[in-house]
C-alpha cells in the first residue's frame, strides 16, 4: 500500500514553496489511493517551536491537506535514532569524531580543498578508525562511514550510488567523494537530519518521498544509510521549486513570506497557486476540498 508523508520542520508558518510540496505529496498519496502523514521534523530543537508547529497544522487543515493519521513528531523518537546509531556502530559503519568545524576547515585547506559544498565541508576521514580514531581526545559528533557501507554491500569505496528519481529521471552519485562521512549525530547532542529521516520513513511504513527539487543532493547519502541499516528505500519524486524574487529557493531562511490568510477563497487561491508551479491546470472550486479533487486526476496522468 502506498504511503506518502508531508514533513515541514517548525521554524516558522507556511510559505507558497512549502505548500507546493504539501500539495504534491498529498496529490501523489490521493492519485494512489494510499495514504498521507505529516511528520514535524522538530530534532533541530532551538530552531523549532511548539508554536510553529501548531500554526502549520492548522494552515495545512485549513487548506484541506488534513493527515489520514495523527502527526509524529521527530522529538518525541529519540530512542529510535539511538537504536539505529548503536546498531551501526556495532557493525563498524559508523564512528565517533572529535573534529571541530575548525579543525577540518584546516585539514582541508592543508590539502586544497577549502571549498565547501552547499554549507558543509567534505569530512577528511581524521577520526575513521583506519586513521587512528579519536587519537586520545573526546567525541563530539558520529558520523557514517561511508566507505565501510559500500564496502560491505561489495562495492567499491567510490562506487556511484544510483536511484531513477519520478520526475527528474535517472540520477547517481559519489556519495564518498562528494558528501564524505556525514554526520548521524552533531557536536551539540542533536540528530542529524539525514538520520531522522531515515529511521522515520522506515518506522513510518513510507513508500513514495515527495518533496522539493532543493533535496535531491540528500538522496544518495539517504540511500547508502538505509542499506546500512537493512531498511527498505521508498520512491523519491522530487518537485520543481517556487523561487524568490532574488532567483532563490523561496525558504524560511530566504524571508519568505507566510501564505497569506484568510477564508475559504483565500485558500484556493493559494492552492491554485501551488497547483500552477507544479504543471497542473487552474480550476474554480469554492472550498479548498473541492479544489483539491479536481486536481487528482491531472497529477496521477502525469505521475500515476
Amino acid at each position: 500500500m502506498y504511503v506518502g508523508r508531508f514533513a515541514p520542520s517548525p521554524t516558522g508558518p507556511l510559505h507558497a514553496g512549502s505548500l507546493v510540496a504539501a500539495l504534491a505529496s498529498w496529490l501523489d498519496a490521493r492519485a494512489h489511493e494510499g495514504r498521507w502523514l505529516v511528520r514535524i521534523e522538530d530534532v533541530d530543537k532551538p530552531r523549532c517551536s511548539p508554536e510553529a508547529t501548531h500554526t502549520i497544522l492548522a494552515q495545512l487543515h485549513a487548506h484541506g491537506l488534513v493527515p489520514d493519521v495523527p502527526p509524529v513528531l521527530q522529538s518525541e523518537r529519540d530512542a529510535l535514532y539511538q537504536q539505529a546509531l548503536d546498531q551501526l556502530l556495532a557493525a563498524g559503519l559508523a564512528y565517533p569524531c572529535a573534529c571541530s568545524r575548525k579543525e577540518i576547515a584546516q585539514v582541508l585547506a592543508t590539502q586544497g580543498q577549502g571549498q565547501q559544498r552547499h554549507g558543509e565541508l567534505v569530512y577528511p576521514g581524521t577520526c575513521r578508525p583506519e586513521n587512528g580514531g579519536l587519537h586520545g581526545r573526546e567525541a563530539r559528533a558520529w558520523r557514517l562511514h561511508v566507505a565501510a557501507c559500500l564496502q560491505r554491500d561489495g562495492l567499491p569505496a567510490g562506487a556511484l550510488t544510483h536511484w531513477q528519481d519520478r520526475r527528474l529521471g535517472p540520477q547517481s552519485q559519489r556519495v564518498a567523494e562528494a558528501v564524505g562521512d556525514f554526520v548521524l549525530r552533531r557536536a551539540d547532542g542533536l540528530w542529524a537530519y539525514q538520520l531522522a529521516v531515515v529511521v522515520d520513513d522506515a518506522a513510518q511504513g513510507i513508500t513514495d518521498v515527495v518533496r522539493g527539487e532543493d533535496l535531491t543532493d540528500n538522496t544518495a547519502r539517504q540511500i547508502v544509510l538505509q542499506r546500512a541499516l537493512g531498511l527498505p528505500t521508498p520512491r523519491y519524486l522530487h518537485t520543481t521549486l517556487v523561487l524568490g524574487a532574488n532567483g532563490e529557493k523561496l525558504s524560511k531562511q530566504n524571508a519568505a513570506e507566510p501564505l497569506p490568510e484568510g477564508g475559504a477563497a483565500q485558500c484556493v487561491a493559494n492552492l491554485q497557486a501551488a497547483a500552477v508551479a507544479l504543471g497542473l491546470p487552474a480550476v474554480s472550486a469554492a472550498s479548498p476540498e473541492a479544489a483539491l479533487r479536481q486536481w487528482i486526476l491531472p497529477w496521477k496522468m502525469q505521475f500515476g
